[in-house]
Formats: C-alpha cells, structure tokens, sequence
C-alpha cells in the first residue's frame, strides 16, 4: 500500500512538473514572436555600445555565411528568456513550495524576486556603463592603420559572456544570505573572510572578463560592494534567530 502511494506521489509530481515545464515552454513560446519580430532592432541595440566606441565609419561584419540570419535570432532569443525569467523562476518556486514549511515559504519568494533583480540589474550595470568603458578602452589602444571591424558572432559570445558574468555576480548578496539561513556561515566569519574573499574576486574578476584593467575592476568592485550587502542582511537574519531562540527558552 505505502508503495502504490508512494508511486502515485511520484507520478503526480512528474505531472504537475511537466504542466510547469509545458507552461514555461508556451510563454517563451509567446515572448519570442515580438523579439523575433524585432531581432534587427534588437541587434542594432545590443550593438550600440559598441559602434559609439568605434571610429566613425567603423562597421561590424559577418564572417559566417548564415551569422547575419543566425546572430539576431539568438539574440531574440535571449530577450524573450530574460523577458519571460520571472515568470520560469515562479513555476520553479511554485513547484516546491509545497514541499517547504510555512517559514520557508515566506522566503523562498522574497529570494526568487531578489535573485530576478538583481540578475538583470548586472545585465543592465554591464550594458550601460562596464560595455561602453571598456569599448573606449580597447579602441583607444588600436593603431590608426588598423581598420576594426569586429565580427557579429565574436561580439555576441562576448556580450553573453559578459551578461552572465555581471548577471551571477550580482548574485552575491542572495548566495550570502542563504549560507547564513542555512546556518553553514555566521556574519562574523563572513567578515573574518573579508580579505580572502576580496582576493578571490579579483581573481575570479581577472579569469572571467577581457584582459582589461576596465573590465576587472568594473566587475569585482560591485561584487565586494554586494559581498557587504548581504552581510548587512545577514545581521537581520541573526538576530530574528536569536530572538526566536530566546522566545521558545522563555517558553
């Protein structure tokens, strides 16, 4: 009998997991029709950073026989991702919400907006001010008798690779809360860690970005800067636990 349940039980969550993945498939599905509509605006914009810090009269070719068809769709593509991010990460956490108890349902929401936001606010942090920094930077250090003409292709692997970099770093603040509500890490050891930690960033800054001093710094400030935000949350989280703990001693 408990085995008959325990099959059901799996089996409807294979189902209910299925729906959610059905789900998440047709609303990328409906962000793609626009973003493909639009890929050429689309390129044109992501490209932007890049054409103000070339040369007047620079221009960016494709080597590849299908890259001008390819490139934009791909990046139709990852705006109807992004555009639909949201909505993949509530289907996520709508699956196992019901598997979690009461107060861990009150944070598991909180930590799937914050993680959104703060994803693409370092996708916004890198198209608006690290992408034209570094742009001016690397073509300031081109000789006159060089005509630069980056490839489509080569430049969109870079702007994803960028993308996700700043993206996951900004990510710092909600990896050190959750260490601390699991209890693996406590505010003090966080900040005992600071210089190592600060090493580490600028190394991981240094393996992850283009070998421009712009670039590494733009990326490993803001991680420092976030490493100290979520100490300063942590705190919050502490002593919520210690005033829990001190409420069930009285008990």
């Amino acid at each position: 009998m408990e085995t008959a349940e325990a099959q059901e039980t799996f089996l409807s969550h294979l189902i209910e997991l299925r729906q959610r993945l059905v789900w998440s498939l047709i609303a990328f599905a409906i962000a793609c029709a626009p973003t493909l509509y639009f890929s050429s605006e689309l390129y044109d914009l992501l490209a932007q950073p890049l054409i103000r810090a070339l040369p007047e009269g620079s221009r960016m070719i494709a080597t590849g026989v299908i890259s001008p068809f390819l490139i934009p769709m791909k990046i139709a593509f990852l705006a109807a991702f992004v555009c639909v991010l949201p909505f993949i990460l509530y289907q996520v956490w709508a699956f196992v919400a019901p598997g979690l108890y009461t107060h861990e349902k009150r944070l598991a929401l909180p930590l799937v907006v914050s993680s959104t936001l703060l994803f693409l606010a370092g996708m916004l942090f890198c198209y608006f001010i690290v992408f034209g920094q570094v742009f001016t930077f690397i073509a300031g250090f081109a000789p006159k008798s060089i005509s630069v003409a980056p490839d489509i292709e080569a430049y969109f692997n870079f702007v994803l690779g960028m993308f996700l970099a700043f993206g996951l770093a900004f990510e710092v603040p909600v990896v050190v809360v959750v260490l601390i509500l699991l209890g693996m890490v406590t505010t003090d050891q966080l900040r005992e860690w600071r210089g190592y930690v600060i090493v580490g960033v600028f190394v991981i800054a240094a393996v992850v970005t283009p070998p421009d001093v712009v670039s590494q710094i733009a990326l490993a400030v803001p991680m420092c800067i976030l490493y100290e935000v979520g100490i300063f949350f942590g705190q919050f989280i502490e002593r919520r636990r210690k005033a829990d703990a001190a409420v069930g001693t009285d008990a």
